[in-house]
């Protein structure tokens, strides 16, 4: 007891030394944290969150004029055809400028769990087969990145989709007559309410296309990103302007392996239940087969400028910072 005692006065009679050798040497002692076996691990998942919770507060918008795009016309294949304009200025008549931000934090929730998991797990994985293929001798391959964008955008996914739902539910919910509304008040509103009126399992609705979409986006994102980094480096482009280009390329791949996914998962996410209580869509291949009969096959790709502009730049953003967030805690 004694012995326990006197290591703890020693500690704390070392402590002002610690201090001020933190305070005289910040970069140094910010570089030992920052190596901490503990902290190192975790540091690909904070940057990705970060990065992409950045993202999202710049391309909300965007992101809400996409999702009224999908539900317009639903189950109508004729008729006038809204364009970002008209669905912004609809928004924004029937209530305010802000309301382009609707469903925020539900956005916030979801980088925070999903690009946080989703980047992490890119991250790891790409640095374990790295070390793979040095040990054999080899480079790594665009299979390698692949196999890691997708399996890191599903296992995401499966973590994120609660929040994805509780985003869908709160930017579509607007376009019910306002006594059919729900006028949540925040991600955490939605979230407890749903799970209360449906079940928690409700919350991962739509769960199958959110993972399918996960990975082609993930596939086009993170493996092209990666690819045409890797391809930039001979070019004599400065570091700045090849992830730049980078992830460009990745975010016009991305959009167009994901849209289809993506369309059919806001539509699954959105539906609730009939006077009879049944669904609108029995799943993923039900919903692909009533949209191509009912609305045609192009319909999976309305709005693919606006679903561009929304993924392009949120990947651009994400990427960049994620590349500098990790350029400062090597």
């Amino acid at each position: 007891m004694s012995s326990s005692i006197d290591k703890a006065k020693d500690k704390l009679s070392q402590a002002p030394e610690a201090l001020s050798s933190a305070a005289a040497n910040p970069s140094q002692t910010t570089s030992s944290v920052l190596h901490n076996p503990y902290i190192r691990p975790a540091l690909p998942f904070i940057n990705g969150g970060l990065a992409g919770m950045s993202a999202t507060a710049a391309i909300q918008p965007i992101d809400m004029i996409k999702v009224r795009l999908q539900l317009a016309g639903e189950g109508i294949k004729t008729g006038p055809r809204p364009t970002p304009l008209s669905v912004a200025r609809e928004v924004i008549a029937a209530g305010k400028v802000l309301d382009l931000y609707t469903g925020l934090s539900a956005g916030l929730l979801r980088q925070a769990v999903y690009t946080t998991a989703r980047l992490g797990f890119f991250d790891t994985f790409m640095g374990k087969l790295t070390e793979r293929a040095k040990a054999k001798g080899k480079g790594i391959g665009f299979s390698e990145r692949a196999a890691a964008g997708l399996t890191a955008g599903g296992l995401a996914a499966i973590v994120g989709n609660p929040a994805d739902l509780a985003l869908i539910r709160m930017q579509s919910d607007g376009l019910k007559p306002k006594a059919e509304r729900a006028n949540y008040k925040n991600v955490l509103d939605a979230l407890t309410r749903i799970a209360k009126a449906e079940g928690v399992t409700a919350l991962w609705a739509g769960a199958y296309p959110t993972v399918v979409r996960a990975m082609a986006l993930n596939f086009g994102q993170l493996a092209f990103f990666s690819e045409a980094k890797t391809r930039l480096k001979d070019t004599g482009l400065g570091p700045r302007t090849q992830t730049l280009c980078a992830s460009g390329v990745a975010g016009f791949f991305a959009s167009f392996f994901s849209l289809p996914f993506d369309f059919v998962k806001t539509r699954l996410q959105k539906q609730s239940k009939r006077p009879d209580g049944t669904l609108p869509y029995k799943g993923m291949m039900d919903c692909f087969k009533k949209v191509a009969k009912e609305e045609g096959l192009l319909r999976f790709y309305r709005g693919f400028a606006t679903y561009y502009v929304r993924i392009a730049p949120h990947a651009m953003v994400t990427l960049i910072v994620a590349d500098y967030l990790g350029y400062l805690t090597k």
